[in-house]
């Protein structure tokens, strides 16, 4: 089902951005830019560092990588129940890459062409 490219949609997309980052690390973006195309929606985001997460950079930086691979597949699990809940939109993929060292994500929401997908 496309999304009408308005400023509505881009902020109610906005808002279930941030409300995920708030649930998962306890504050929103410091940056956030949402794009809507025809079948895709793409989300800039700039996020905080965590506290913790410098301190197991510092320490085991193994474990901090993998424990952002972690949370960015509940990212992406959650971005997808909300936006098919909230919005009503069928999505056939939620594709994400976070870069830990400048705390930059870009997400990729692609819409099911149809609702059978």
């Amino acid at each position: 089902m496309p999304l009408i490219d308005s400023n509505e949609n881009r902020k109610k997309l906005s808002h279930i951005y941030n409300e995920i980052a708030k649930e998962l690390f306890g504050f929103g973006t410091t940056m956030l830019k949402v794009f809507i195309d025809s079948q895709m929606i793409t989300v800039h985001a700039k996020h905080r560092r965590s506290p913790r997460s410098t301190a197991l950079e510092g320490e085991i930086p193994t474990l901090k990588y993998e424990v952002d691979y972690y949370m960015s597949s509940i990212y992406k699990r959650r971005i997808r129940e909300r936006l098919e809940q909230e919005l009503g939109l069928a999505i056939e993929a939620v594709l994400r890459d976070y870069d830990p060292a400048t705390q930059w994500a870009i997400t990729n929401v692609i819409l099911s062409e149809n609702e059978n997908n």
